[in-house]
């Protein structure tokens, strides 16, 4: 007896959806899987009109996403081990990490019910419930929360971890949690995976802190100016900065060396003439001294002369930190720059 070869026929409807779903799928730079589980139709509307003109959501089979990715290939084929579950399509043209932000964002708490898997440690923080003295409090004691009546309520009188996370939330728990309204969930589209430009991102590759990361790459950028005015080895950044710092150093061999440069002859001249007070300021006989130099006290000459000589050192001290003040000037000016570009990559 001969079987008959039968062929599986695809509904026409099917095949538009995959279509819709290929397109949906290229007209985005950013593409991901977002979970969808335990949000209300309402709250997912809400999120979606937030999401407006930013990111768009596609909902439909997961077996005809599946479909649609594999028929884009070009690597967003990957994102297909994500799909699992109450999921749906996001697409971007923003970055990988301003989209996560922008959902994380989103994120607003809700009720746990029972039945629920505890996603953190729940507590039920110490102070008063508000709740007057009745069963309720047996109710806390039950749970586990460290309760008893006090000043005409009930007060719970320390933190209590009543359920550690990856725990299933009892009913006795999730009626507690509800009188208390504490909301120990967070209800959010929960990004899987993002593909975009080649690249597949997971989540904890997108979750970072941006000031940290922004503060790191400013250092770097700081320290790397800094090693080329060390090494003296000119850049288009620090070009500027080796310049000023040769134009000091030599500036301080010239005061050094007494070289009648134009540059220095103004500081040579005070140098001399506080040296100059000083020493009249010892000769007993005045009339010996010009007019000019007769009755300088000694220790206000001596003092102008130790800090004409100190400024001098301070020059010859300061030759190499002028790079530095200078670098630290780039650094007010980079900062901005470094920030607007980082600010535009996260988001």
């Amino acid at each position: 007896m001969s079987s008959a070869r039968q062929t599986e026929t695809i509904p026409e409807w099917k095949k538009e959806e995959v279509d819709e779903l290929v397109e949906f799928i290229d007209s985005f730079a950013s593409v991901g899987i977002v979970g969808v589980a335990g949000i209300p139709s309402r709250q997912l509307q809400l999120m979606r009109r937030e999401l407006h003109g930013s990111a768009d959501l596609r909902m439909s089979r997961n077996t005809l996403v599946v479909r649609a990715l594999e028929a884009v290939d070009e690597g967003v084929e990957q994102l297909t081990e994500h799909v699992s579950g109450q999921v749906a399509l996001v697409g971007t043209n923003d970055n990988p990490f301003g989209l996560y932000k922008q959902l994380e964002a989103s994120k607003t708490p809700a009720p746990i019910n029972a039945g629920e898997v505890a996603p953190n440690d729940i507590v039920i923080p110490e102070g008063d419930t508000g709740v007057d003295p009745g069963p309720f409090v047996g109710e806390l004691q039950t749970v586990g929360a460290a309760a008893r009546i006090q000043d005409g309520s009930i007060q719970v009188t320390e933190d209590s971890t009543v359920l550690e996370a990856g725990e299933v939330v009892s009913e006795d728990l999730a009626n507690v949690l509800t009188e208390l309204g504490i909301e120990p969930k967070e209800v959010g589209l929960d990004l899987k995976s993002v593909y975009s430009e080649g690249v597949l991102f997971e989540p904890e590759e997108l979750a970072i802190d941006v000031e940290e990361y922004e503060a790191d790459v400013q250092s770097a950028a700081a320290a790397a100016r800094n090693l080329s005015v060390n090494a003296s080895y000119p850049t288009a950044r620090t070009a500027g900065t080796l310049l000023a710092k040769a134009s000091g150093e030599a500036k301080s061999v010239a005061l050094h060396a007494e070289i009648e440069s134009p540059d220095v002859v103004p500081d040579l001249i005070g140098r001399a003439d506080a040296q100059l007070r000083a020493l009249a300021a010892h000769i007993d006989d005045e009339e010996a001294l010009p007019e000019e130099l007769q009755g300088v006290d000694a220790r206000a000459a001596a003092a102008d002369a130790e800090e004409e000589q100190a400024d001098d050192e301070s020059d010859a001290e300061e030759a190499p930190d002028d790079a530095d003040d200078a670098d630290a000037d780039d650094d007010d000016g980079d900062d901005g720059d470094a920030g607007d570009g980082l600010g535009a990559m996260f988001g």
